[in-house]
């Protein structure tokens, strides 16, 4: 599957609806890494790991740079850097597959030459797990009348 398509947007503390982010040029990888923690014993022939706390690395995602409007994406993810809040992150892909997590985001404009195009990254700097959904998925009704997902 090519990433064309891929959309990424963003709800500011507050907000009920997420906000679409154009311009998207890049996504990151996503998973989480568990660390690998050694629990050899003296008693043990050959080392033994148990997985520890993952790691989802750097989320960084590049943008085409635009700053012509107040919506304009880096306007937007720039302020948001400097309040220091955090934000909640949906990405979709072209088959449907949702990942939404909250962030902290800083922002870095690269530089650029004859005929080299400005783009940006929007560093993220995760503050909860990965929440993935596969496509297709459909909310469930509980039994208290609330929607589960």
């Amino acid at each position: 599957m090519l990433a064309n398509g891929a959309i990424l947007e963003l709800k500011k503390k507050g907000e009920s609806d997420y906000t679409k982010l154009p311009g998207l040029k890049e996504i990151p990888e996503m998973g989480v890494e568990p660390e690998k923690v050694d629990n050899t014993t003296l008693d043990d022939d050959v080392k033994q790991y148990e997985q520890g706390i993952g790691d989802a690395g750097d989320l960084a995602y590049k943008f085409k740079y635009d700053n012509t409007s107040e919506t304009s994406p880096y306007r937007i993810l720039r302020a948001l850097q400097d309040s220091g809040e955090p934000a909640e992150f949906r990405e979709t892909l072209k088959d449907g597959t949702t990942t939404e997590f909250t962030a902290q985001v800083s922002v870095k404009r690269t530089g650029g030459g004859v005929n080299g195009v400005i783009e940006f990254t929007a560093n993220m700097a995760l503050q909860s797990k990965l929440k993935i959904t596969d496509p297709g998925a459909v909310a469930v009704l509980s039994a208290k009348g609330g929607s589960d997902k």
